[in-house]
């Protein structure tokens, strides 16, 4: 079984500074690149579950539900990584849009 703590606490820390960010930072661009992200870990996830299955995209539920998200999104890719690697690729997808979020 991988450790796949680095990526729920990226995940965690990235969510909590979207639930703490003004309203203006999100509309800015926060928001937008989270669901980004969400989507990129539902997409990894479900190819990993599903190979071969079309894909299917998580849904703009609004700026405010993107921490939640994001933490949906990460903990279910976090129960199908195979390897420190993988978890390593997921930590720096985490890291990099949240500095893109500027969060």
């Amino acid at each position: 079984m991988v450790d796949t703590t680095p990526l729920t606490r990226a995940v965690e820390h990235f969510a909590d500074k979207l639930r703490a960010a003004p309203q203006s930072r999100l509309q800015r661009g926060a928001a937008a690149e989270a669901l980004g992200l969400a989507r990129e870990l539902a997409r990894w996830s479900q190819a990993v579950e599903e190979p071969g299955a079309a894909s299917r995209e998580m849904p703009d539920a609004g700026m405010f539900a993107v921490a939640d998200q994001i933490t949906v999104a990460g903990n279910d890719l976090a129960v199908v990584l195979k390897n420190d690697a993988e978890v390593g690729d997921a930590v720096r997808l985490v890291e990099e849009a949240q500095k893109r979020a500027g969060v």
